[in-house]
């Protein structure tokens, strides 16, 4: 009886037109799912579940004012030697002006105040100079009064206006202007702020749902800036979100024709055959049809990390056709040709069918197991890749063989000869490169595996080196090259900045929403909670990730907030009482209640519970960090600023710190949460190395289970599953070692290398280790064996790893760098695993051969050369039919 790989060898060689119809049919449903697929570009969706993120769920529920206003900010920094001049304070003006004409942007604005910078204070003090004194208008000047007021100030005027107005005793508004390094009272900055504020309907939770027309007034803004000759920074979310969805396009656009560009070259070399080029080309887009259609019909959004999966796919698809390819052109070369194609088609299939088969099954293993991770767009990934890898077996393993049959027969019927060589066979200088690893197997093996091994070792070392990142940044692209300006219209990239300018402005300015938080709960009326909170306080001061501006240290807590209302509460209690408000007897009110309560350290005691009664009929606002719920208080709020360009792990573990300290100086009667984007990216890094851990040892368990039982079943001892498994786990700790050298870290895409080693390396391994048992079968002898083995499947390896380094090494030259890394790595990821296989596998199985598989094959060995692995004694030229 013949086995199930030949079997199905035979049926797909026999209904070849049936084959064809059914796959194409499939194609067109499944393809019909491509038109609903979304793009999702936030890093929102890479946030799991974790006590941070319901903190911050929580206060922006109950600790966030929703006074309708909402609003969208611009940071506009103009930036100089000295921006204090009359000609830059005159220059931030004129463009002011300028935003004003144009209707695109002036109809975004808010009715209030809309533009309003560092120019404006001085312009508004230069007016208020010039007006006789008790004449000053309670109206604030407009625009052009600004400009005619500063033009006529002399240099020591101005000089005297800029120490008054960004003092140390001046309004705390006019010096958030000003960048970090600012000395209150200096007539010299490097950097000065303008806020532009945008009107929102209602508040923009997803950011991909951000209003265009604000965005298109955020990029004009900048492109206006770009035509002056002063240097600016612009931050805007409105351009942040288009830079970072447009880098995936763009990206896409960039790297897909270069990926195909070099597939066919690579193809050209490896086929020397204009028809097989086409039809891998062809079976290429049949892939990817069947892969995006899935995704639009189980809504899986294309967002980032996908953009790796067709250039992943294209690898391995051009993988299988390679090998069913070149396993065809080795049965029709090998003198049958009175067999015929369909059967030269069949015994191809069921010489590498199972390998085909056996190479999806670990590759989608290796690929479903970020299913263990917590992050949404790696478990789309996993299941994405799996999808696109079972795809890339139907369309290679069924449609273009059929195909090739119907195309070889057609043509030889008309007299043109279809036979060709096979690559790396036949004394080729790549088959003599090839056998290196044969050399290597037949006069030392032992020496090349410990050799192995001991790269490993060190690549083990770095493993246990490499950072893990996650940022928004990581997707945000440079400036791409001045080549792609050459590059035709779809290909050519669009214009990024904006990454240059928030490293500017994260180290000048606080940014907008770049804020640590602590939300504290449970016995927050104790009389000793203001003096914890103060604890905290001021070890927050001491921080290095704390922003300080010229204003000081960005703290707030309901103590700030107290301080700030009991300032206004004496100046309101100086008015006689018949001529306040009643907004005013209640900031005097609480003025009173705040004094008499502080100690002799400034910070309040007693009666917490009335103390906050007070504040909050006082000052309203107060609410933003203290929560009140049915008459009861739930919660407090610790907030503080945080550099921009600090690292999200530090931020994070000095958040978990200051939330420690409140605990611990509560008793337990406390608790307190740390919050913000970096306590919750902190939480996506961590993930993605827990992905990285669990996904490699489930992979390489779950590969090392089915392999040994696959080899079993097939009649080979089990330990041949682990040999096959070896050289791909000796691979992954090269990449890993390889990541430390080359400072990459694990983040949303390197994350999943391990999986995509797995999955990738074991193809070879695969095609190595079940080649060579068939050999073994036909031969009898193990060195035949292994140099038939490695020459030809060998061969077929080298132009699949050729083709699908290429591919991923397309992505070294994409503009976003998180792509660039993940091109590199990827790259080096085949480079090893072929070499593993190739030059490292050999010297295993020889080892493997002599000391646990079958007897009989080695020419010193005195048993029969007939003896098939397992056991059973068969005929050599009959285990052709039967091998599986």
């Amino acid at each position: 009886m013949s086995s199930i790989p030949t079997r199905v060898g035979d049926f797909l060689t026999t209904y070849t037109k049936t084959v064809i119809l059914v796959v194409l049919v499939m194609t067109v449903a499944i393809g019909a799912g491509m038109s609903q697929v979304e793009q999702q570009s936030d890093t929102e969706q890479f946030e799991s579940d974790s006590p941070a993120a319901d903190a911050q769920a929580y206060i922006e529920e109950n600790l966030t004012i929703d006074d309708g206003n909402n609003e969208a900010l611009v940071q506009v920094i103009q930036r100089g030697e000295n921006v204090l001049t009359k000609e830059s304070v005159l220059e931030s003006l004129s463009l002011q002006a300028e935003m004003q004409e144009r209707e695109t942007i002036r109809r975004t604005f808010t009715d209030e105040r809309p533009v309003f910078g560092y120019a404006n204070v001085i312009g508004t003090a230069a007016v208020r100079a010039g007006q006789p004194e008790g004449e000053a208008s309670e109206q604030p000047p407009t625009l052009a009064e600004q400009r005619a007021a500063v033009e006529e100030l002399d240099q020591e005027q101005l000089e005297a206006i800029v120490t008054d107005v960004f003092g140390q005793d001046g309004n705390p508004l006019a010096l958030s202007f000003m960048p970090a390094s600012y000395e209150p009272g200096s007539t010299t900055a490097q950097a000065g702020s303008t806020i532009v504020r945008q009107s929102l309907d209602t508040e923009v939770q997803d950011p991909n749902s951000f209003p265009e027309d604000l965005t298109q007034a955020q990029l004009e803004i900048r492109e206006i800036t770009q035509e002056r000759s002063t240097q600016y920074s612009i931050f805007g979310f409105g351009i942040l979100n288009d830079e970072i969805s447009q880098s995936l396009g763009d990206s896409g656009a960039l790297v897909g024709p270069l990926a195909l560009l070099f597939v066919v070259v690579a193809l050209t070399v490896a086929y020397r055959d204009v028809l097989d080029i086409i039809l891998g080309v062809v079976g290429i887009i049949g892939v990817l049809v069947w892969t995006f259609g899935f995704m639009g019909w189980a809504n899986i959004s294309f967002n980032q990390l996908l953009l790796s999966v067709p250039v992943l796919l294209i690898g391995l698809s051009i993988d299988y056709a390679i090998h069913v390819f070149m396993r065809y052109r080795e049965q029709r070369g090998a003198g049958e040709d009175d067999i015929g194609i369909r059967r030269s088609m069949s015994l191809a299939l069921a010489g590498v069918g199972a390998a085909l088969v056996w190479v999806t099954v670990t590759a989608a293993i290796g690929f479903l197991a970020n299913l263990t991770s917590p992050i949404g767009p790696l478990q789309d990934f996993g299941i994405v890749s799996s999808v696109g890898v079972v795809a890339a077996l139907v369309i290679f393993g069924a449609l273009m063989p059929a195909v090739k049959i119907e195309l070889d027969g057609f043509l030889e019927a008309r007299g043109i000869d279809r036979q060709k060589r096979a690559f790396g066979t036949g004394g080729s200088t790549f088959g003599r490169l090839l056998t290196g690893g044969v050399a290597a197997a037949r006069r030392f093996p032992v020496a090349v595996v410990v050799f192995a091994i001991l790269l490993s070792l060190a690549g083990g070392y770095g493993a246990t080196q490499v950072d893990t990142s996650f940022d928004e940044t990581d997707f945000l692209a440079d400036s791409p090259p001045e080549w792609t300006e050459s590059l035709p219209g779809p290909m050519a990239p669009g214009t990024y900045q904006i990454n240059e300018d928030l490293e500017f402005i994260g180290e000048n300015y606080q940014q907008e929403d770049n804020e640590a938080e602590v939300l504290i709960r449970g016995d927050v009326t104790n009389e000793q909670t203001l003096r914890w909170l103060a604890q905290a306080s001021e070890q927050v001061g001491g921080l290095e990730t704390l922003f300080v501006g010229p204003n000081g240290p960005d703290i707030s807590s309901p103590l700030s907030v107290m301080e700030r209302t009991a300032a206004r509460g004496a100046e309101a209690a100086a008015i006689p009482a018949g001529e306040r408000t009643d907004q005013e007897n209640a900031l005097a009110e609480f003025a009173g209640a705040y004094d008499q309560a502080t100690g002799e350290d400034g910070v309040p005691e007693g009666n917490v519970e009335e103390l906050y009664d007070l504040l909050l009929t006082a000052n309203p606002d107060a609410s933003e960090f203290i929560h009140n719920e049915n008459g009861q208080y739930r919660a407090i709020r610790l907030q503080f600023g945080v550099t921009g360009n600090a690292r999200i792990g530090d931020i994070a573990d000095d958040n978990r710190d200051v939330s420690e300290t409140i605990v611990t100086a509560s008793g337990g009667s406390l608790t307190a949460t740390p919050a913000g984007d970096q306590v919750i990216f902190d939480k996506v890094q961590q993930d993605l190395l827990d992905t990285v851990i669990q996904g490699l040892l489930i992979t390489l368990v779950a590969v090392f289970l089915f392999l040994s039982i696959a080899y079993k079943l097939t009649g080979n001892p089990a330990s041949l599953g682990f040999v096959t498994l070896v050289p791909v786990a000796l691979a992954v700790t090269w990449i890993l070692g390889s990541m430390w050298l080359l400072e990459i870290p694990f983040n949303t895409l390197t994350g999943t290398i391990t999986s995509l080693t797995v999955g990738l390396g074991i193809a070879y391994s695969i095609h190595i280790s079940s080649r060579y048992e068939l050999e073994l079968r036909r031969r009898g002898d193990v060195w035949e064996a292994m140099e038939t083995t490695v020459t030809g499947t060998g061969g077929a390896l080298l132009g699949s790893a050729a083709t699908t380094v290429g591919g991923f090494g397309t992505l070294a030259i994409a503009i976003l760098p998180i792509l660039q890394q993940f091109g590199i790595i990827t790259g080096l990821t085949i480079i090893y695993a072929f070499l593993a296989s190739v030059f490292v596998l050999p010297s295993l199985l020889v080892l493997w051969t002599r000391y646990l598989g079958p007897s009989g094959y080695f020419p010193e060995d005195e048993s029969s050369e007939e003896t098939v692995p397992g056991g059973d004694e068969q005929p050599a030229a009959d285990a052709e039919q039967d091998a599986s």
